[in-house]
């Protein structure tokens, strides 16, 4: 199934431990690429989140946020260490022998000491596995709007193959008349300088003219191309660098048949045919 790289999605779950909420914005990208915003309580899953990134996703620029809210009756005991707290003042006191005019220390000041205030250490692991588990489902929910888009891009895409089908079409049926118009100009022009006309030289010339014009192999190279466009499509992996490759190829054949064009209707005839292309790869930047 076709992906976008653009989609969104928000996991939020509440548990006794707390609320945690995860926030996922991809858009295109040459690669996979993704920026991870966590609370550094939690900072030890970034190598499974993203592992679990890896695994679902091909390419596209992510930006992955998680966010924590910690129950209130679960917040961490703040705790005073009483051995520093008495050592901190047993020091004040024999600097006051010496310093007869130094004030002890506050109670402001001894808190501000490094280590003198402590909070008990929690057990993060149930919030870790939530946050994981949440993950999963938050990665369900982009994955199945990178592929609603995807499906949408591809009907897209379709409808441009079905109209550069008719482009071809066009292109075949007026390359005879375009041949003969060239005959019918170049014997005229002929015909004007007078003299006597060699009409196996002239037959000649028109045969080597008509192979210059004649399309017919360019118009097959861009069926094929439109075929495995098609084919690419239906494909259940990811397919955006593949596409954008075959974008460039019936570029390719398009301006070989401006280039070859000898009349304003085959020219216009490849002006569509580039703007269809260029309609499409526009949709092919954003798949996967």
């Amino acid at each position: 199934m076709i992906r976008s790289m653009t989609a969104y999605a928000r996991r939020q779950k509440r548990e006794p431990f707390g609320e945690l909420t995860w926030e996922l914005r991809s858009v295109n990208h040459r690669y996979l690429e993704a920026a991870l915003r966590m609370p550094e309580e939690l900072r030890a899953i970034e190598p499974v989140v993203r592992e679990r990134i890896n695994q679902r996703l091909g390419r596209g620029k992510l930006d992955c946020g998680l966010r924590f809210q910690a129950a209130s009756e679960l917040a961490a005991e703040v705790q005073v260490n009483e051995p520093l707290v008495g050592q901190l003042l047993k020091a004040a006191e024999q600097l006051m022998q010496h310093l007869h005019s130094s004030p002890l220390p506050t109670v402001m000041d001894i808190m501000r000491w490094p280590g003198v205030l402590e909070t008990a250490e929690q057990d993060f692991t149930p919030v870790q596995q939530a946050a994981v588990a949440l993950l999963d489902e938050a990665l369900d929910d982009l994955v199945s709007a990178r592929e609603r888009e995807g499906e949408r891009l591809a009907a897209l895409i379709r409808q441009r193959l079905q109209a550069m089908r008719e482009q071809v079409a066009r292109a075949r049926e007026r390359m005879p008349q375009v041949i003969q118009a060239v005959r019918e100009r170049l014997s005229a022009r002929l015909a004007e300088l007078g003299g006597a006309l060699d009409r196996d030289r002239l037959e000649q010339e028109m045969a080597l003219l008509a192979q210059r014009l004649d399309v017919d192999e360019e118009m097959d190279r861009l069926n094929t191309h439109l075929d495995e466009v098609e084919r690419v499509l239906a494909r259940d992996e990811p397919v955006g660098r593949r596409l954008d490759f075959l974008m460039q190829e019936l570029n390719r054949e398009a301006n070989t048949l401006g280039s070859k064009s000898a009349d304003s209707e085959t020219t216009a005839i490849s002006v569509e045919m580039k703007v269809l292309i260029e309609q499409m790869r526009e949709q092919v930047q954003n798949i996967e």
